[in-house]
C-alpha cells in the first residue's frame, strides 16, 4: 500500500525526452502555511528569501505529500545532473463555461479523435480537468494513464490513414471550442518584462545579497568612500544588466509578435471555409495555404505541395519542397511510416511558404499538428527563455572554490571572535569586526570574473563574422579534441520570383547548360487540372537541342535516407510522360532494369570514386498515362521502378584553398578531424587523402558490416585500402581495396578506419563492444543519414571526447545540437541549428573559434586565480592586524580595491588569442594540481613575507606600539619627519583601541600587500601558448605599470598630506628599501615557481609517468589497450557476432570484467571529464 502511495505521488513528465522532469504531488496545509508566515515575519523576510532561492524547501515546509490526482501543488525536478526544482500550482478548468451544452455521458467522447488525451482528461459528469503550465507548455492530468500529458498537439500514434480520415474534412465548431479551452491559444507570447520585476530578480540574486551585507558592514565601520564606490559600480552593473535583459525581452517580443497576428483560412466541418486569427487555431484544424505565407503553427501537408524556406530551422535558405502525406491504409504511426523523411511532409512554424502547387483535388491543405510553444518556433523561443545549463566542470569547480573561500572566512570569523573577546571588546564591536573579516576572503566580484573572458572573446568573434547564441560554450571550445565535418546531398532547383534558387553546385551545373527556367501555368481547360509547373527551355546562348522545352509536372524530392530524387516531366510537343531520376549510384542500380546496367558498372564506379570525383547516376523511363491529371496520383514506388540506366555524371568538386591549411593546423594541434558525409565511401577516402586529413603514410582500413541473415550471424569484414602510384604531374591520390595486410612490424603505425552509414548501424546494433575500438581511430564515415550523424557524435562523447561539429545546417541540425560546439556555416546571424554560426562559408572559422575559446578559458582561470589571491592577501594582512585590534585604513583599501583590482578585472581578459594553436589543450577545470598548487604556493609566499614583516618591524629600534599610545604619539609628532628616532618605551596609559589604523605594522604591510596584488596580476597573465604576450594588452600593461608606480611613489614619498590621508607613519628610508626588496624577492620566487615549475608541461608529464598517473577517459583507456594488443588492427578477415540476435562481439583479450571499458558496464551514464592528469 505504501509503495502504491509513493508511486501515485511521483510521475515523469516528457519521459525519455531531453526536457524530462520528475513531478511530485503535494497538498497545502493551512497550519503549516501559518507557521511559515510567522517565521518569515520573525526572521524579517529572511525565510521568504530562502524559499525564493530554494522553492522545494517552501513546498516541503508548507505542504504534505499526496497522490498527484489530489494535488493542488506540484514540485518538478529535472532528471539531469543539475537536479533543479520548480514549484507549480495545479489549475482546475471547467468546460461548463462553454456557450454550448457539453455531453456528460461518460461513454460519449468529447472530441472525435479517440486517441486524444482530452477525452481522458475531462472528468464526467463534473466536466472538469486539471492542468499545470511548465515553461509555457500546458500539461493536463490523464485520468486513465494517471499522469500529466502534454496538450496542444496531435498524438504521434496516428497513422497516415487516421490523419486523412479523422481530420481531412476539418473539425466541427464545437470541437474547436473545446480544444481552444483545453489547449490554450495558438500564441507564442513573450512578455516584455517590467523593469521592477527585472530589478527585483537582479537584487535578490545571492551575489548581490552578499554584497549588500558586506557594504552594510563596511558603511558601519566608516568606509564611506570605498562603499560608495562599490555601490555606484553595483548600481551601474545592475542597471546595465536590467537594460540588457529588457532589450533582449523587447527583441524576442518583436520576433514573435507578428506570429500571433496572422489571418488564416480554415475549413470547418459542415460550414466550409472560414477566416480567423491564427491564435484561434487548434490541433486538428484544416489549414488552407493561399500562397506566400508565414506559418503560425506546425502542420502536416495532406493535399498539394509547396516550397518553404526553412532558414530559421537549419541556418540555410535553400528552398525545400514539401509533399503531401500519403493515404496509406495501415496502422503504423505516420512518422514511423516515413522514417527520417517524415519532415518532408511537415510545415514548421516560423518558416516561410514561398510557393504552393495545388492538386486536382483542390487547394493546398494541411492539418494543424502543434500549436503555441509546442511548435518548432515555440521550441526555439523556449530554448532562449529557459536555456539548459551547461555541464561544464569549470562552473561546478568555481562554486566549490567559492565555498572553500567562504569556509576560510568562517574560520576567520571565529578567529576574530576569539581575539576581540580575549581583549574584552564589547559584544557589538566584536560581532561587527568578526563579520567584517568574514567578508574579506570572498571578493564580491569573484562570481562575475568567469564571464569577462567570454565578453572579450565574443566581441572578437563578431569581428570575424562568427556569431554565438550561447556564450558559455566559448569556454568549451578550448577543450575540443575531435572535430567533425559534414557534407553531401542533392537538391531541387526552383524558380521563385523569376530567380533560380537551390544548391550552389546544382545552380552552377544548370548555368553551364545555358538553359532557362520559368514558372508556367498549365491550362486547366486543356488538361483538366490547375497547377503551376516549372518549364525548362534552351536559352539564347544554348547549343542546339532536340526539344523545345521540358515541363516538370511532379517532383519527388531528395532525402538523405533514400539518397535519390526524381521528376515526372513532359517534353514539348509530345503527349507522353517521362521519369528522370538521379542519386547515389549504388542505390540507383537497384531501381533500374538489370539488362540496362552495364556489367562493368561496379568497376567504372570504383574507377571514378577512387580518384575523388563526385559521381551521380542517371536513369529514365517512359510513363504510359491517359491524361495529365493521373500524374498527381502516382506513388513514388510506382515512378521509381523499372528504369533504364542512362549513365554516370562525373563531377570534380575541388577542395577550397582554405581546407588544407586548416586541417594541417588542427592536426598539428593534436585535434582529430573526422569526415561525416553523405557521399560515396571511396570518394570520401580519396578526398580525405587529398586534403591530408589522412596523412600520406597512414593506412586506411575499410570496415564493412552486414546484417544477420537466417543462418548467418552479423559479420564485419576488414579490408586494407592500398595507395596507387599517381601518374606524373597529377596531385590526386587513387586508392585500391586489396587483400594485403599491414607490413610486418607496422601494426602499431598510424591507421584509420573508414565505413559507411549502413556498416555503422550494424556495428551499433550487433558489435556494441567493438564500436569504441573502431571509433578511437575512425576517420571516414560515408553515406551517413542525419540520425546516424547525431548518433555518431553521441558515441564519441561517450568516449569522453569533447566534440565539435561543422556543417551547413541542412541535414546536420541534430549533430550540430548534439555536439559540445556546433558550428553552422550560414548567411544568417543565428539559427536553431547550432550555438555558433559563421557567415564565412568555409572551415577557416574553426581554428579561430578554438583559439578564442582557449584564450577565454585561460583568461577566466587567470582572473579567478587573481581574485582568489587578492582576497587571501587582504585576509592574511587583516588577520595579522586583528591580532592587535587593528585594520587597514579606508584609503588603503580604496587604492587596492579600485585603483588595482577593479581595473585589473576589467582589462586582464582582453589579451588576444595566440595566433598559433598549441599541440595540447589548457586545463579544463579549476581543481587541477597546477592551478591549486599555484594558488596554494602563492598564499604560502604571501604568508611568509607578511608574517616576517609583521614580526620584524617590531624588532626595529625605532618601533613603538603606536596602537596603544596613539594620543601620546600624535602629541609628539608635531613636526612631520620621515627619519624619526623613537624610543621603544612610552609613558602614559596603554589602552588598546578597537579598529584603530595608525601603526608601524599597517604602514609596513600595506605596500607589501599592494605590490603583491600587482605582481600576482602580472604572473597570472601568462601569454604563450594560448594568449598573446602580456605587453600586447596595452591598456592592462599601462594600468599595471601605473599602479606599481603609484604604490612605489606612495612608499617613498615624503609628503605630509599623503601620509595623513593614507594614515601612514613615516619610517626611515632604509626600511622602505627593505620592504621593496622583500616584495621584489617574493615576485622573483613566485614568478620562477609559476613559470618554470607549475607551467612546465614536460615536468608534469615526467611526474605523471613516474607516479603512474593515467587518464581515466574512455578513449585514452582504449588507446592504451589497443596499443598493447598484437592482433589489432585486424586486416583482411571477417568476424562474426556471437549470435544472430544480441550479437555482442567479444574480443578474447578483453573478456575479463575488470578490463572491459566502463561503457560496457554503464553505457547510459554520462561520463565524467578527465582531471588534470588526463589533459596532460
Amino acid at each position: 500500500m505504501e509503495e502504491k502511495s509513493k508511486k501515485d505521488h511521483r510521475a515523469l513528465l516528457n519521459e525519455g525526452e531531453e526536457n524530462e522532469l520528475e513531478v511530485f504531488g503535494y497538498q497545502t496545509q493551512n497550519l503549516r502555511r501559518a507557521f511559515c508566515l510567522i517565521a518569515s515575519v520573525l526572521t524579517c523576510g529572511a525565510l521568504l528569501l530562502l524559499f525564493y532561492w530554494r522553492p522545494h524547501w517552501r513546498v516541503w515546509a508548507s505542504c504534505i505529500p499526496c497522490p498527484l490526482q489530489e494535488a493542488d501543488i506540484v514540485l518538478l525536478r529535472t532528471t539531469d545532473e543539475f537536479q533543479r526544482y520548480m514549484r507549480k500550482k495545479v489549475i482546475c478548468l471547467s468546460l461548463s463555461a462553454l456557450k454550448f451544452p457539453v455531453s456528460k455521458n461518460p461513454d460519449k467522447p468529447l472530441v472525435a479523435d479517440h486517441r486524444s488525451v482530452i477525452n481522458q482528461a475531462v472528468l464526467k459528469p463534473e466536466l472538469k480537468l486539471q492542468f499545470i503550465q511548465v515553461q509555457k507548455v500546458r500539461y493536463v492530468w490523464d485520468n486513465l494513464e494517471k499522469r500529466f500529458q502534454k496538450v496542444g498537439l496531435l498524438e504521434d500514434s496516428h497513422s497516415c490513414y487516421d490523419i486523412h480520415q479523422t481530420f481531412g474534412l476539418g473539425l466541427t465548431s464545437e470541437e474547436q471550442e473545446i480544444r481552444r479551452l483545453v489547449c490554450g491559444p495558438n500564441a507564442i507570447e513573450v512578455e516584455i518584462q517590467p523593469i521592477w520585476k527585472l530589478l527585483t530578480k537582479q537584487v535578490l540574486n545571492p551575489f548581490y545579497m552578499f554584497q549588500a551585507f558586506t557594504l552594510t558592514l563596511w558603511l558601519s565601520q566608516g568606509y564611506i568612500e570605498y562603499s560608495v564606490a562599490i555601490i555606484i559600480l553595483s548600481v551601474i552593473s545592475i542597471v546595465l544588466s536590467v537594460y540588457d535583459l529588457r532589450q533582449q525581452s523587447i527583441k524576442l517580443h518583436k520576433l514573435v509578435e507578428d506570429h500571433n497576428k496572422v489571418q488564416v483560412s480554415v475549413i470547418v466541418r459542415g460550414k466550409g471555409l472560414q477566416e480567423l486569427e491564427s491564435r484561434l487555431l487548434v490541433p486538428g484544424d484544416i489549414l488552407v495555404l493561399p500562397g506566400k505565407f508565414s506559418l503560425p503553427c506546425d502542420a502536416v501537408l495532406i493535399d498539394g505541395s509547396c516550397v518553404v524556406n526553412e532558414g530559421m530551422l537549419t541556418g540555410e535558405s535553400i528552398p525545400v519542397t514539401k509533399t503531401p502525406l500519403p493515404q496509406t491504409e495501415n496502422t503504423m504511426p505516420w512518422k514511423s511510416h516515413s522514417l527520417e523523411d517524415y519532415r518532408k511532409h511537415v510545415l514548421f512554424c516560423g518558416t516561410e511558404v514561398i510557393q504552393v502547387k495545388s492538386s486536382a483535388q483542390g487547394p493546398v491543405r494541411a492539418v494543424v499538428l502543434q500549436t503555441g510553444y509546442n511548435t518548432a518556433k515555440g521550441d526555439l523561443v523556449r530554448s532562449i527563455l529557459y536555456p539548459r545549463p551547461l555541464n561544464f566542470k569549470l562552473y561546478s569547480d568555481a562554486f566549490k572554490f567559492i565555498v572553500f573561500l567562504a569556509c576560510l572566512g568562517v574560520v576567520g570569523f571565529f578567529y576574530a571572535l576569539g581575539v576581540y573577546m580575549y581583549h574584552g571588546v564589547s559584544s557589538r564591536d566584536t560581532a561587527t569586526m568578526a563579520l567584517l573579516l568574514l567578508t574579506v576572503s570572498v571578493p564580491p566580484i569573484l562570481p562575475a570574473a568567469l564571464t569577462t573572458g567570454l565578453v572579450h572573446a565574443q566581441k572578437r568573434l563578431m569581428k570575424r563574422k562568427i556569431f554565438c547564441i550561447s556564450p558559455q560554450r566559448i569556454n568549451i571550445l578550448a577543450l575540443l579534441q575531435k572535430m567533425g565535418w559534414t557534407s553531401g546531398g542533392l537538391s531541387l532547383l526552383l524558380t521563385i520570383d523569376d530567380t533560380i534558387q537551390g544548391d550552389l553546385l546544382d545552380l552552377k551545373m544548370f548555368e553551364g547548360t545555358a538553359w532557362i527556367m520559368e514558372d508556367h501555368k498549365v491550362d486547366c481547360c486543356k488538361f483538366g487540372m490547375s497547377d503551376s509547373n516549372i518549364v525548362i527551355k534552351p536559352g539564347p546562348k544554348a547549343s542546339q537541342s532536340p526539344v523545345e522545352a521540358i515541363t516538370i509536372l511532379c517532383q519527388f524530392p531528395f532525402s538523405s535516407s533514400l539518397q535519390r530524387m526524381s521528376v515526372v516531366a513532359q517534353l514539348g510537343g509530345e503527349d507522353d510522360f517521362h521519369v528522370y531520376m538521379k542519386g547515389a549510384p549504388e542505390r540507383m542500380a537497384k531501381f533500374c532494369r538489370a539488362e540496362t546496367v552495364p556489367e562493368n558498372f561496379p568497376q567504372e564506379l570504383k574507377k571514378y570514386t577512387m580518384q575523388g570525383f563526385r559521381v551521380i547516376a542517371l536513369a529514365h523511363k517512359d510513363l504510359r498515362l491517359g491524361k495529365i491529371s493521373e500524374v498527381q496520383s502516382l506513388s513514388r514506388e510506382t515512378v521509381e521502378s523499372e528504369l533504364t540506366f542512362l549513365g554516370l555524371l562525373i563531377m570534380e568538386n575541388r577542395l577550397k584553398k582554405e581546407t588544407k591549411p586548416v586541417l594541417k593546423e588542427l592536426n598539428e594541434a593534436c585535434i582529430r578531424t573526422v569526415m561525416i558525409t553523405g557521399d560515396n565511401l571511396q570518394t570520401a577516402i580519396t578526398v580525405a587523402k587529398n586534403s591530408e586529413m589522412i596523412p600520406r603514410e597512414s593506412q586506411v582500413i575499410l570496415v564493412e558490416a552486414s546484417e544477420p541473415e537466417e543462418s548467418v550471424s552479423a559479420s564485419v569484414t576488414w579490408q586494407l585500402v592500398e595507395n596507387q602510384e599517381n601518374e606524373p604531374g597529377k596531385n590526386e591520390t587513387c586508392i585500391n581495396v586489396g587483400n594485403s595486410s599491414l607490413p610486418a612490424g607496422d601494426e602499431g603505425c598510424c591507421y584509420h578506419f573508414a565505413m559507411s552509414g549502413k556498416s555503422y548501424q550494424v556495428l551499433l546494433q550487433h558489435f556494441n563492444i567493438l564500436l569504441p575500438k573502431i571509433l578511437v581511430n575512425g576517420t571516414i564515415f560515408a553515406r551517413m543519414s542525419p540520425g546516424q550523424k547525431s548518433s555518431l557524435v553521441e558515441e564519441f562523447q561517450k568516449l569522453n571526447y569533447y566534440v565539435g561539429m561543422c556543417g551547413d545546417g541542412a541535414n546536420d541540425c541534430g549533430a550540430l545540437k548534439m555536439a559540445h560546439a556546433g558550428i553552422s556555416l550560414s548567411e544568417q546571424e543565428a539559427s536553431v541549428a547550432s550555438p555558433f554560426t559563421s557567415k564565412t562559408a568555409n572551415i577557416e572559422c574553426v581554428p579561430h573559434l578554438i583559439k578564442e575559446g582557449r584564450a577565454a578559458l585561460v583568461s577566466s582561470f587567470g582572473v579567478f586565480k587573481y581574485l582568489t589571491m587578492y582576497g587571501m592577501i587582504q585576509f592574511i594582512g587583516t588577520s595579522l592586524l586583528y591580532w592587535q585590534l587593528q585594520l587597514f585604513g579606508n584609503y588603503q583599501y580604496l587604492v587596492q580595491d579600485i585603483a588595482i583590482t577593479l581595473t585589473v578585472c576589467l582589462t586582464m581578459s582582453s589579451t588576444h588569442a595566440y595566433p598559433k594553436l598549441a599541440p595540447y589543450r589548457p586545463a579544463g577545470q579549476l581543481l587541477s594540481p597546477p592551478l591549486l598548487l599555484s594558488v596554494f604556493l602563492n598564499i604560502c609566499f604571501t604568508c611568509i613575507v607578511q608574517i616576517c614583516a609583521f614580526l620584524y618591524v617590531k624588532q626595529q629600534p625605532w618601533y613603538c606600539e603606536v596602537y596603544k599610545y596613539s594620543e601620546c604619539f600624535l602629541d609628539n609628532q608635531s613636526n612631520f619627519s620621515t627619519n624619526v628616532s623613537l624610543e621603544r618605551n612610552w609613558t602614559g596609559n596603554a589602552t588598546l583601541i578597537p579598529a584603530s589604523i595608525l601603526s608601524f605594522e599597517s604602514t609596513t604591510l600595506w605596500p607589501i600587500t599592494t605590490i603583491n596584488c600587482i605582481t600576482v596580476a602580472f604572473i597570472f597573465s601568462k601569454g604563450k601558448p594560448f594568449r598573446k604576450p602580456i605587453y600586447t594588452n596595452y591598456i592592462f600593461s599601462l594600468l599595471l605599470i601605473s599602479a606599481l608606480g603609484l604604490t612605489v611613489f606612495i612608499l617613498f614619498s615624503d609628503f605630509e598630506v599623503i601620509y595623513h590621508g593614507m594614515e601612514f607613519i613615516p619610517t626611515i628610508t632604509s626600511w622602505r628599501v627593505l620592504i621593496l626588496g622583500a616584495c621584489l624577492a617574493q615576485f622573483c620566487v613566485a614568478f620562477f615557481v609559476e613559470d618554470a615549475v607549475l607551467q612546465n608541461r614536460e615536468l608534469w608529464l615526467l611526474i605523471k609517468k613516474e607516479f603512474g598517473f593515467y587518464s581515466k577517459s574512455q578513449y585514452k583507456t582504449w588507446q592504451k589497450k589497443l596499443a598493447e594488443d598484437p592482433t589489432w588492427p585486424p586486416t583482411n578477415r571477417t568476424d562474426y557476432s556471437d549470435d544472430g540476435k544480441s550479437g555482442f562481439y567479444i574480443n578474447q583479450g578483453y573478456e575479463n570484467s575488470e578490463q572491459l571499458p566502463r561503457e560496457k558496464l554503464g553505457r547510459g551514464r554520462q561520463a565524467t571529464e578527465e582531471h588534470f592528469w588526463t589533459i596532460l
